[in-house]
């Protein structure tokens, strides 16, 4: 083979291995965020049969708790994928409420998933404000004249009125 065939493998394979390093710089994120879901412990928990040691014992210390009202411990799941140069989506979300009685004993358990999850998408539109509105050139140009100016300083003399000192003197 001639040399200038070699030049253009070895080129061809750079210009390759470039390529699939870019690529593999594209992937996905995906990433779990709070409660560890085992579906045999959370199926174990029974309302009437557990309290809240023994259901701290086999599920841990849950996500959160309801601070007012009735005793409630929240085990919070969320999967999330995060693409190239995009916000994270959440792909799957399991909630694990478990109701406590006055005496700590669970009387309920309740499962929920994504039904339970709000999309909010935010108005673009701008909140309107106090104050007048100033141009791209006013807010320029607005604070020549102003800076270095000492307050209360009244004509040329440098003092202030009725005397030509600091006190006044």
């Amino acid at each position: 083979m001639r040399k200038d065939g070699w030049v253009k493998q070895g080129l061809g394979a750079a210009m390759l291995g470039a390529l699939a390093l870019s690529a593999s710089g594209c992937a996905s994120i995906k990433d779990h965020r709070g409660y560890l879901i085992d579906p045999a412990l959370t199926g174990s928990v029974q309302p009437g049969i557990d309290n809240r040691l023994s259901v701290e014992r086999s599920l841990g210390q849950p996500t959160f708790k309801s601070e007012f009202g009735k005793q409630t411990w929240y085990y919070l799941s969320i999967d999330t994928k995060q693409r190239p140069f995009k916000r994270p989506q959440t792909g799957a979300q399991t909630v694990l409420k478990v109701n406590f009685d006055a005496a700590g004993n669970v009387s309920s358990v309740e499962r929920g998933g994504m039904e339970k999850v709000a999309r909010l998408d935010p108005d673009g539109h701008k909140t309107p404000t106090l104050g007048r509105t100033r141009s791209f050139f006013e807010d320029l140009f607005g604070n020549i004249g102003s800076v270095g100016a000492i307050p209360g300083q009244v004509g040329q003399g440098g003092g202030a009125p009725g005397g030509s000192g600091p006190n006044g003197s």
